[in-house]
């Protein structure tokens, strides 16, 4: 199906742009048209004009023919100015006036969790068309925000593929149905905005008559234009069953002189699609029969930015009010004009303008720039607005900063063309200019590099396959480091690379992003099943079945022994081994789960063990093959042999446990902070759990403890499980999260906490929420720019917390001799206390510095002939920092000016402390006490510095104090002795 109104989006977590009709280039108006912007009869206005497009008279073209083109022009003073702000209230009040509630635009974060991001209008009606909740209202209609970047690169490229887009739509919830819904979309389209009706074609599915002739007959559309397609074209499934149904679309015709025959409403020159209607009125049956729905559904969708373009009459919905106004501050920052530059230069100028809507309205629905998932997504655009800006020539804000982010500029013009679309941009528009200044400048850091690297990468591919004969092609390898060290997308190189004619090998790329996955876990975890010949074992050994979801017991066939890398036939008593079995209970680390512990057996007879591994860590490796990683504890372990597999029933248990709250504890965040947070990493331990994900501050101390409740609330509820194996299509539909960026099987396991959480993952979980007994959050602290950490204990792991922590609180209330209840109250008694005794301890020592310095101001000697300089330099033995500087102070005040005061001290064991104070007469002889006293304290081993006339150093070499101040004294000697005239 072609249209505006998308399937249920179960099939990409970002699903491309509809299919629909483009117009890649329009040539001419008519017949006689020319693309010439000056005077003369039916050329394009020029673009100034284009942004304040009159509106044409209800019933009026908005394209004129050759022969009508006259009469149009000598009309246009009667028309009144159409606008993209203006069409989307039209759209509303049209179907507000036939009975319609006019809904909000949903987040462009969405409640569903099969998609990152809102793609369609009838999104948040999804529940409803599935029956799962009541319907509110019988009829709606919505002006939706959207965002799709599946086809980013054509951005620019095309006249209608966009990032951001606004989706007009009506939707019927059992009401109305094919008749009116047809009727409605023809008299908007013709009355409403004044579409000539010769220039309107409609498809319909093979199939459905009923809709052609409403089409043909109640509407009155000649039957040359309407265009009965396919299955794939017009008729729309919510997936492999469920409800169904065909689909009718409204393309407008640029070149009606083109006649019927032979039309194609794929031809991109000719046709748009702008007007997609769904008739949801089948029920799919597994058998693949379809069965008529109790409740009839209509979901529609129009593409404000098509009809924008049609009735503003610009060849691209990049000219319309509504982008070209964000193109026009770029052009300005980039010193070009759009309307005279090139091809080129035009894409660039595209990409901004229409990269930045998405940018600003992500971020003010709460995305926030990362690594993961949504934040992936703004912050590739971002990186991509930013390359395509340099490309452009931008630098500088535009406000005489040449050093200052250009992105927070051009986001103000967003911004102010925002109120219609939604009016809480604008109060948010502090925190989206200052997230897109940090994160301009953060990747600029690294770009300038980048990019000079990148280029002698290409130059080194275009020359070696000039050399070879063969297509140029990055390696796997490079696209890596650009990307790790350097912060490069890799659909940034890809684009740049094909711009130069080069490929670049994605297969090496992932190999690379595999190796850095595994590297990054601990040194015990890694595998090795290479034989020192090389010989890779896993060659000859076939998959592990693995059943320990059903068992933690059972027999099984010594498949192959390593001992440091190489095979073994026997592994004999106190040797550590890494076994492969034919099939095992034992749980390999996978999905932040660590591996199961247990046993081996090898039996001699009843209940007597002939041989005993003691199995500590399982790992999988080349594809699913188990590494049992233990020691020989008893006896001799053979290949070929039977062993007994026994799991520690109580460790699996406390991996069970947590892993299912870490399961609650991602539904938790997401209902606390919002949907925006998605998982950006996990450990699921014995002892604790560990969950990272996507957030830009730290959690507030009420937030955790809101998540603490819902959790633990859930546990209470002693909910039960539900885990099936399903294809991963039907998994998405059926609203399992998906890990961004993982990549998975055509089946996969679904874990599900009804109502709770839904999740795709082999892990090991409790059958029964009660099993977890309770949760408490141990930790919370960012680990990376945007990204957050919570560490938590549940089940037995919670209790142990519990009971250590009352224990501790017990020992401290025995110790102060308080009831649990005045702990605190006590404790800050005791911290004002000892504040008070180390101010006075602090007092007393810095009088104690001072009666030091009184005794040793006469040590004091002059330097100098016609002036002369007082020089004093002294060690006070143990005297602490700030006394020292206590010292000083006094001796600047008593002895008279000029005079220069250099003291020195031993603190402690390995410490050094110096202080030197310059009065006003011997600083103007050129001698600063920081740049002095810095240089002294190197001699100690340390360093420091401070004002021209007064600077505190220090040091770790206490021995070399005496000769340190020995050579403060010469130099001050030698310069005010030479200058002392």
């Amino acid at each position: 199906m072609e249209g505006l109104a998308v399937p249920f989006p179960h099939l990409l977590p970002l699903p491309p742009f509809p299919k629909l009709a483009t117009v890649t280039a329009v040539a001419a108006i008519s017949t006689s048209t020319s693309t010439s912007t000056g005077g003369g009869g039916g050329g394009f206005i020029s673009l100034k004009q284009q942004q304040l497009q009159l509106r044409p008279r209800r019933g009026s073209p908005p394209y004129c023919t050759a022969s009508s083109s006259s009469s149009s022009h000598s009309q246009s003073e009667e028309e009144e100015r159409v606008s993209g702000d203006s069409i989307r209230e039209r759209f509303l009040n049209f179907y507000a006036s036939r009975g319609h509630k006019v809904l909000p635009s949903a987040s462009l974060v969405p409640d569903d969790p099969t998609v990152l991001l809102t793609i369609a209008g009838m999104l948040q009606f999804k529940p409803i068309f599935l029956g799962n909740v009541p319907r509110q209202v019988p009829r709606a209609t919505t002006s939706q925000r959207c965002i799709r970047t599946n086809d980013v690169n054509n951005v620019g490229n095309t006249s209608r593929h966009h990032t951001f887009f606004e989706m007009l739509g009506n939707f019927s919830f059992g009401d109305y149905f094919k008749k009116q819904a047809i009727q409605w979309a023809w008299d908007l389209s013709t009355v409403e905005f004044g579409l000539p009706p010769q220039r309107l074609w409609i498809s319909v599915y093979q199939d459905d008559d009923e809709s052609f002739q409403l089409w043909s007959q109640q509407v009155g559309v000649p039957v040359e234009r309407i265009k009965r397609l396919g299955e794939d074209d017009n008729f729309w499934t919510s997936g492999v069953t469920g409800p169904c149904g065909p689909c009718s679309e409204i393309y407008y015709d640029f070149h009606p002189e083109r006649g019927y025959i032979d039309a194609d409403l794929g031809d991109d020159t000719r046709f748009i699609e702008f007007y997609n209607l769904v008739f949801m009125q089948y029920n799919k049956k597994d058998d693949g029969s379809l069965e008529p729905l109790k409740q009839m559904n209509i979901d529609t969708g129009l593409g404000l930015e098509r009809l924008a373009r049609i009735l503003q009459k610009v060849p691209n919905n990049y000219e319309t009010d509504l982008i070209l106004p964000i193109i026009e501050k770029a052009s300005q920052l980039a010193n070009v004009s759009y309307g005279i530059s090139d091809d080129q230069t035009k894409r660039y100028l595209k990409i901004v303008g229409d990269h930045m809507r998405a940018i600003v309205f992500l971020i003010s629905d709460g995305v926030v720039p990362s690594n993961v998932g949504r934040g992936y997504v703004v912050r590739r655009l971002i990186r991509r607005v930013v390359r395509t800006g340099r490309l452009l020539g931008i630098k500088g804000d535009g406000r005489g900063d040449l050093e200052g982010a250009f992105l927070p500029t051009i986001a103000e013009k967003v911004v102010e063309l925002s109120t219609h679309i939604d009016a809480d941009v604008k109060n948010r528009a502090p925190r989206i200019l200052e997230e897109l200044k940090r994160e301009e400048f953060r990747f600029v850091q690294t770009l300038e590099r980048g990019e000079k690297l990148l280029d002698e990468k290409l130059a080194d591919a275009i020359s070696s396959a000039e050399r070879n004969g063969s297509v140029p092609c990055l390696a796997g390898e490079d696209v890596f480091i650009l990307y790790d060290t350097y912060g490069f997308p890799m659909e940034i190189t890809k684009e740049v690379a094909e711009e130069r004619g080069v490929c670049i090998d994605m297969n090496g790329f992932d190999i690379e992003m595999e190796k850095q996955r595994r590297q990054s876990q601990a040194a015990h975890n890694t595998v090795k099943l290479a034989i020192g010949s090389g010989t890779n074992i896993a060659d000859n050994v076939p998959d592990t079945e693995f059943i320990g979801h059903e068992s933690l017991y059972c027999k099984a066939i010594v498949a192959s022994l390593v001992v440091n890398g190489d095979p073994a036939v026997q592994v004999s008593e106190g040797s550590n081994v890494e076994v492969l079995l034919n099939k095992t209970p034992f749980y390999a680390e996978s999905g932040g789960q660590i591996g199961d512990h247990g046993f081996l057996y090898i039996s001699e007879g009843e209940n007597q063990p002939k041989a005993v591994v003691e199995i500590i860590d399982v790992q999988k490796s080349f594809g699913n093959i188990f590494v049992h990683k233990g020691r020989v504890q008893k006896g001799v372990v053979e290949v070929g042999k039977q062993v007994e597999a026994t799991v520690d029933v109580k460790l699996r248990q406390r991996a069970k446990v947590h892993h299912t709250a870490t399961h609650l504890l991602q539904a938790a965040l997401k209902k606390v902070i919002g949907q925006e947070t998605s998982q950006a990493g996990s450990l699921v331990a014995f002892d604790r759990l560990r969950f990272d994900f996507n957030f830009h501050r730290p959690l507030l101390d009420s937030e955790l403890a809101e998540i603490e409740v819902l959790i633990n609330g859930w546990i209470e509820n002693a909910i039960l499980l539900q885990t099936k194996v399903m294809p991963l299509a039907d998994a998405k539909r059926a609203g399992a999260i998906a890990m961004f960026g993982e990549k998975y099987g055509e089946e996969v396991r679904v874990v599900e906490v009804p109502g709770v959480s839904m999740e795709l993952c082999g892990g090991t979980h409790v059958s029964n929420t009660s099993e977890i007994r309770g949760f408490k959050v141990i930790s919370e602290q960012g680990i990376a720019s945007g990204v957050r950490r919570i560490e938590a204990v549940a089940g037995e792991a919670f209790i142990e917390y519990v009971n250590a922590r009352d224990s501790y609180l017990k020992q401290l209330c025995s110790t102060l001799k308080v009831k649990p209840e005045e702990v605190t109250a006590r404790i800050e008694n005791l911290l004002e206390e000892l504040r008070v005794a180390r101010n006075e301890n602090s007092a007393v020592r810095a009088k104690a510095a001072v009666y030091k310095a009184s005794v040793i101001a006469n040590r004091a000697f002059l330097v100098g002939n016609s002036k002369q300089y007082r020089i004093l330099v002294e060690c006070l033995d143990d005297v602490d920092a700030e006394s020292l500087k206590s010292a000083a102070e006094y001796l600047m005040e008593t002895l008279a000016d000029p005079a220069a005061i250099v003291l020195g001290s031993c603190p402690g064991e390995g410490k050094v402390s110096l202080v030197a104070a310059f009065t006003p007469g011997v600083v103007d002889q050129g001698i600063q006490a920081g740049k002095f006293i810095g240089q002294i304290a190197k001699l100690c081993g340390g360093g420091g510095g401070g004002r021209p006339n007064f600077a505190q150093a220090g040091g770790r070499k206490p021995d070399n104090l005496a000769d340190a101040l020995e050579k403060a004294k010469s130099e001050l000697i030698a310069h005010l002795g030479e200058n002392g005239n």
